[in-house]
């Protein structure tokens, strides 16, 4: 059997993405996956699917607004299952895609669970293969919560709530970060009542206040219901459904609600089990992540990991940077990823994205700031396309040098993409501000809030 350069463990975006790149720098790589298709939990199970069912319980919902712009619609019904086939297709048809791209790019692809029995090995079933390097690129799976059993029927993951066979009459989500609430839309916009229910006192943990204030008042006009300052006990079961007994966060008081259907999506944990790595000596901390240093490289030589298994962000897209950055480094180039430039996006309706610095860890920090905002009720395209809840927030030095921005309104996920750019370029509000927006169009709001981090709003 010959010898590989690298075998990539897991072909989820990280993985997949790496293995690819290596390849085309000259080096002869393998990539296992166990699941049957290649994309990971993002491609199979998180992102994708999700994203189809929010773009397809959009459309249904967008029917009933559809008289404000004088267009009448009768007879509207839902096929869900037309609905479920739409996303399994998209699904299947990218993961075929990746297969092609591993074929083109000379990847072999190894089918089954991987474990490590010694550095420069990795076994899958009764087979060892030789390798010089070994990149875990595992991803994460749902974090479960003490106490209650995960069904994937009544209560269950965001797995099992891509997969629900029908609307359930009352949807109770608990956890008000990404998943939740995505999730929790796409069931309400398919006529659902849903309730978040979340620990904090705040949705969207991590994300700016402000911002995550102004998600929630459209969230909520949009009929997500929330209640908060709230923990999750337990819950009952029976033949007229579930009872859900939840305790006020220091009030020492206890509540009830009753669903026929949870969603527990309070987070996500690395996956690493069965890989053997407490026997090898790799260093995991005690959130379950494997430690790694600038090159991703473990606590044992040959040995790297990226992705969802390491600190940072748990992004697809940061997931895919650390794998080329890795590879890169391997193959004697230069490689680095800047995690305070990597955005993360919600995409409910409104969208929320963001990316560097958030006001609360400035002030923190004692960081000397200046504040920018634009409200799209001010912006003639969001007039236009009735799209006006939000604003975009930049957060810069008093020099201009942008440290942070938010944004929450209509392709929100899109406009960041401009303040990202400017970020990682080192350009300022200043420069921003200066270029030249199209008219009509919502990245005008950038320009504005890049404006007014200055003193110099026009439309403001």
């Amino acid at each position: 059997m010959s010898l590989y350069d690298l075998i990539v463990i897991g072909g989820g975006p990280g993985g997949y993405v790496a293995a690819i790149r290596a390849a085309q720098l000259g080096l002869k790589v393998a990539c296992v996956e166990g699941r049957g298709t290649l994309g990971g939990t993002c491609l199979n199970v998180g992102c994708i699917p999700s994203k189809a069912m929010l773009s397809s319980s959009e459309k249904y919902e967008s029917l009933s607004h559809l008289a404000g712009h004088g267009i009448a619609v009768d007879g509207v019904r839902l096929d869900l299952d037309a609905m479920m086939a739409r996303k399994d297709k998209i699904v299947g048809d990218l993961t075929k895609g990746i297969a092609f791209l591993f074929k083109k790019n000379g990847v072999d692809l190894i089918e089954g669970w991987a474990s490590i029995p010694a550095a420069g090995q990795v076994q899958v079933g009764d087979e060892i293969h030789e390798t010089k390097n070994i990149l875990i690129a595992t991803g994460s799976e749902p974090t479960p919560l003490p106490g209650v059993d995960i069904d994937e029927g009544d209560v269950v993951s965001s797995t099992g709530a891509l997969t629900l066979p029908e609307v359930p009459k009352h949807l109770v989500v608990v956890g008000a970060g990404v998943i939740g609430l995505e999730l929790g839309q796409v069931r309400s916009r398919l006529g659902a009542k849903v309730t978040v229910v979340e620990y904090l006192d705040r949705i969207l943990p991590g994300i700016d206040g402000e911002i995550a204030k102004l998600a929630q008042r459209a969230l909520s006009k949009r009929g997500l219901k929330f209640q908060l300052g709230r923990a999750l006990k337990f819950i009952d079961r029976s033949e007229d459904g579930l009872t859900l007994t939840l305790d006020r966060v220091g009030k020492d008081k206890e509540e009830q609600l009753v669903a026929d259907k949870v969603l527990i999506a309070i987070g996500r944990r690395p996956v690493i089990r069965g890989l053997g790595l407490e026997a090898l000596g790799v260093s995991v901390n005690a959130r379950g992540f494997v430690e790694v240093d600038e090159r991703f490289s473990t606590s044992v030589e040959g040995i790297y990991a990226i992705g969802d298994c390491v600190p940072g962000p748990m992004l697809a897209h940061k997931a895919e940077e650390d794998g080329v950055a890795c590879v890169e480094m391997l193959a004697g180039q230069a490689g680095h990823v800047d995690y305070n430039t990597v955005p993360g996006i919600v995409y409910t309706d409104p969208e929320v994205a963001s990316v560097g610095k958030t006001e609360e860890a400035l002030k923190e920090a004692g960081t000397d700031y200046t504040v920018g905002k634009f409200t799209f009720m001010a912006n003639s395209r969001a007039r236009a396309q009735g799209e006006t809840d939000g604003a975009v927030k930049v957060l810069a030095t008093p020099e201009g040098q942008i440290l942070g921005a938010h944004i929450c309104g209509a392709h929100g996920g899109d406009l960041i993409a401009e303040l990202v750019l400017a970020m990682t370029k080192g350009a300022t509000v200043a420069e921003v501000a200066a270029t030249c927006h199209a008219h009509p169009a919502m990245a005008e709001a950038v320009k504005e809030a890049c404006l007014d981090a200055m003193g110099r709003a026009i439309h403001a």
